[in-house]
């Protein structure tokens, strides 16, 4: 399906070409303080804040005849709005509302096209009085914005979402692009946790060097290999003691190399000794895991010869919910590095998480639920001062990465935060791998007024 057309309009040199070239993220338009310099309708693929949609830089609307340049630049740009589904009207407010505007004001009334009044060159206070002049316009209440600096993005995003999101272009469930690739799987763990006997277990032969010694390994090894024709990129690493207690330099390069091997993973596995437990050093290699942003999973091996195994499992599970408070419901599978058992459903878990690790939500939906969380369990009010939480945004993947957008939010709770967190890991299915999420101030310049 086509993208949903937004067109910028307005007289020449109120600064079109300028928000055309931020929203598109590249230079493709000329920008100069002469007036007229775009002519002909120019195309780009933008996006902002997650939305997305096709936009049209147009020539400055001018009051002349048909015949001239001017006035077939103009038709140009009736040709434009008429065809989009939502016409940005720009306007200088540091100039005021001229009798232009006015002119242009009217005709953009007589379209069935969307209309949102945008307040351009509104950094500061030279703005004020053009903005109010705006209003009478009858057009709806401007947006105070800054082509040049960026400021008002989240209130256009909020005023274009309405008229351009799509929920067929926003599936519930978009498809893992790394779906068909290698599995980039890491083990790692403590020295004789028994890593390098797993790896030999999974591809059926001795491949890596073993033995009771601790420490043989001391190389990452990546092995590609197919699990049930499905591709898997295998490291082994070598173990991580406590740095404290690492004095030799052969150590030190192996304990660094594995931390490199973490940084190229996509789903990390921390195997731990059953008949050792969890250990602080287990501890901190999960937390340095989760801090890289790698999908994170616990294995514990040596389960054929683990004693009191129901409540091994139950401590462990534990003391990785009070001591990984920043991840919680981290996927934990026993195995047997030594008979195979539990091999098919680490493979299956790891595939599984990393499609979590992999996964975009849409805008519509994440905001969706946004505004659940926010009417279940309002921001609180430090100080009486309320805390507006305006909307949030999925800018990455690979880890999850979220920005919330809103007013004061360098005073939200650290308790809140998690409360948001937790919603996204428990209602938008990301599980236990690590979600992070940014605050970000509106950059409104009249918001506290």
């Amino acid at each position: 399906m086509p993208l949903p057309v937004v067109a910028i309009v307005g007289r020449p040199n109120v600064g079109k070409s300028t928000l055309f070239n931020r929203l598109v993220g590249k230079k493709l338009a000329l920008v100069d303080d002469r007036p007229g310099v775009t002519r002909d309708r120019r195309e780009g693929d933008a996006t902002l804040l997650g939305l997305e949609f096709k936009l049209i830089d147009t020539a400055g609307f001018e009051d002349e005849d048909a015949q001239s340049l001017p006035g077939r630049m103009r038709q140009q740009t009736e040709a434009a709005a008429l065809s989009a589904d939502v016409a940005l009207y720009l306007f200088d407010s540091r100039a005021g509302v001229t009798p232009l505007d006015e002119t242009i004001a009217q005709w953009l009334r007589s379209l069935d096209t969307v209309v949102i009044p945008v307040a351009n060159k509104a950094e500061g206070k030279a703005g004020e009085t053009g903005i109010i002049e705006a209003y009478a316009l009858g057009l709806g209440d401007p947006i105070p914005f800054s082509a040049e600096h960026g400021e008002g993005l989240v209130d256009l995003f909020e005023a274009l979402r309405p008229h351009i999101e799509r929920e067929e272009e926003y599936p519930d469930e978009p498809e893992d692009p790394f779906a068909d690739g290698p599995l980039k799987l890491a083990i790692v763990g403590r020295p004789n946790a028994g890593k390098s006997t797993l790896v030999n277990k999974m591809l059926g032969e001795e491949r890596m060097i073993t033995g009771p010694e601790a420490g043989i390994t001391r190389d990452s090894i990546t092995i590609d290999w197919q699990w049930k024709d499905r591709d898997v990129r295998l490291i082994d690493t070598a173990g991580l003691r406590r740095r404290a207690k690492v004095e030799d330099k052969l150590e030190r390069l192996s304990a660094a190399d594995t931390r490199h091997a973490v940084d190229f993973a996509e789903v990390v596995v921390l195997l731990l000794d059953a008949t050792r437990g969890l250990e602080a050093q287990d501890l901190r290699i999960a937390s340095d895991v989760i801090e890289e942003g790698r999908a994170l999973m616990i294995a514990i091996n040596k389960w054929d010869v683990a004693e009191n195994p129901s409540g091994l499992l139950n401590g462990i599970r534990g003391a990785l919910e009070e001591g990984l408070a920043q991840v919680k419901g981290l996927p934990v599978i026993t195995v047997s590095a030594f008979t195979g058992r539990g091999i098919d459903q680490l493979l299956e878990t790891a595939f599984a998480i990393r499609e979590e690790w992999s996964k975009r939500v849409s805008t519509g939906q994440l905001n969706r639920w946004f505004e659940r969380a926010l009417e279940a369990n309002p921001p609180p009010a430090p100080g009486g001062k309320r805390i507006k939480l305006r909307y949030i945004t999925q800018a990455r993947t690979r880890p999850p990465t979220f920005i919330l957008f809103g007013n004061r939010v360098d005073e939200l709770p650290e308790s809140y935060r998690r409360y948001l967190v937790n919603g996204i890991r428990k209602e938008l299915g990301f599980g236990g791998v690590p979600v992070r999420l940014t605050m970000r101030a509106s950059k409104n310049p009249f918001g506290n007024k």
